[in-house]
């Protein structure tokens, strides 16, 4: 069998119920597992927004490099072509940079904000672990003095660590109440907070897709864009768009891609 030392300073009365400090830990995790899935949300929303803004800059500079290139000033057709695709990306860049600063105002900043409710959660439950440890401590000098014999010193002695003791216990018992009341209550609250965030997120994607039914490019080549139908996919919102190989050519050069097919066989 393996020695166990006698812990030092530990009470031998059981100070907090087992039932209690099991309660504590479920709801504490809970929240420590909220702190570390808000803030991957939230990194991973800038990495989107980030990643968004860097496509239609992208998408600019190749309309752009097109309308620079020598065909265009040979060829008056695939001039029109590329022009209606130089417009078609100024206006998804355009629109990005819409939607994300409306996701920055609606998701990203709340998200930043519900964030900073963690260290002050975290600095109360740390709290709340010292007074414990100060509580078991003074438990186990009362406990000392309780099992000696009862002389006038060690009596008086008993009656200053019961009454160090006291104070420590209230204010213990005190932390530990708030912190069981108010941490199921703050978990529960992240549905409430959070909901329009998503909802907001979602209208955003809606709202601010470059190609809605009602978008007309200036070019009187190109024709309304047929309405799209938003979709949920695995918790996710598409838009429902027809298949390119019915797309007529006016409405491919509208989404670049009968231009980028000039360089690739497969269209």
């Amino acid at each position: 069998m393996s020695w166990i030392p006698f812990k030092i300073g530990q009470p031998k009365k059981q100070i907090v119920p087992k039932t209690v400090e099991r309660d504590f830990e479920r709801e504490y995790g809970k929240l420590q597992q909220l702190e570390d899935q808000t803030k991957k949300l939230q990194k991973d929303m800038k990495k989107s927004t980030d990643a968004d803004l860097a496509m239609s800059k992208s998408a600019v500079k190749i309309s752009s490099d097109l309308l620079s290139n020598p065909l265009c000033e040979q060829e008056p057709s695939f001039l029109e072509m590329v022009t209606a695709f130089d417009t078609a990306m100024k206006r998804m860049d355009s629109f990005n940079q819409e939607k994300v600063n409306q996701i920055q105002k609606t998701v990203i900043e709340p998200l930043k904000k519900f964030s900073s409710v963690f260290p002050s959660l975290n600095m109360a439950v740390k709290r709340r672990e010292q007074t414990l440890q100060d509580y078991k401590r003074l438990q186990s000098k009362v406990e000392k003095y309780e099992e000696k014999e009862r002389t006038g010193p060690v009596l008086a002695k008993l009656h200053q660590a019961r009454e160090e003791l006291r104070p420590v216990k209230e204010d213990f018992e005190a932390k530990n109440k708030q912190l069981l009341e108010e941490m199921p209550k703050f978990y529960s609250s992240r549905i409430d907070y959070f909901k329009p965030s998503f909802e907001s997120l979602v209208r955003a994607q809606v709202r601010h897709c470059p190609f809605p039914g009602t978008c007309v490019l200036s070019c009187p080549t190109v024709p309304a864009l047929p309405v799209l139908h938003p979709l949920e996919f695995h918790g996710f919102i598409h838009l429902a768009m027809p298949s390119p190989q019915i797309w007529s050519p006016e409405l491919r050069a509208w989404v670049g891609l009968r231009c980028l097919g000039s360089f690739c066989s497969s269209w």
